[in-house]
């Protein structure tokens, strides 16, 4: 779980590099430490790995940088409902992650394919992101019918978003299977 990045700021980060494709997509804020393990079980796709010993680290993640100021942490009197807020120093660029210290260059066809399963893993975090959302749309609808009028454009458009969403994962990953048959 260490992958070596150096910030803008000159902050040495030992940090997930899963970890920090989640929390990098632009409308993941105002989250919990549940939220991105969520997202980062289903991005391993590993049923080996242990939920709560996934949290715990995640959680550790999430402190090293509320440590360096590019997240903000909210603590609840309710156990679980801690947030952690994106701060004004948080920047995408601010977590570059090194793949590993050794000279040699990777070909080009490995470049390409490492920077395609960037792009799905992304893909893949902000459709997680979206079907939340569109999920918070129908509870919403259940607890309130009467606000049909005003939930259904935004369902609309954030089913929409998914099949957009959708079509570029199956394009990545139609790519690479091209890439790798």
């Amino acid at each position: 779980m260490s992958e070596l990045g150096v910030n803008k700021l000159g902050l040495a980060l030992k940090l997930d590099p899963l970890v920090a494709q989640i929390i990098v997509v632009t409308n993941f804020d105002h989250f919990t430490t549940s939220d991105v393990r969520s997202a980062y079980l289903a991005l391993k796709n590993d049923p080996s790995l242990e939920p709560n010993k996934v949290r715990k680290n995640i959680y550790a993640e999430l402190l090293k940088l509320v440590k360096k100021g590019l997240l903000k942490k909210k603590a609840s009197n309710i156990k679980g409902l801690t947030r952690f807020n994106k701060t004004e120093l948080f920047d995408v660029n601010n977590l570059p992650m090194k793949n590993d210290n050794s000279t040699s260059q990777p070909s080009p066809t490995v470049v390409h394919q490492q920077h395609l399963l960037t792009k799905l893993k992304h893909y893949k975090a902000e459709l997680l992101l979206n079907i939340g959302e569109s999920e918070a749309y129908k509870e919403v609808y259940s607890e309130f019918p009467e606000l049909i009028d005003d939930i259904q454009p935004q369902y609309n458009a954030a089913r929409d978003n998914n099949t957009r969403i959708l079509g570029k994962i199956k394009a990545i990953e139609g790519l690479l299977s091209q890439v790798n048959p």
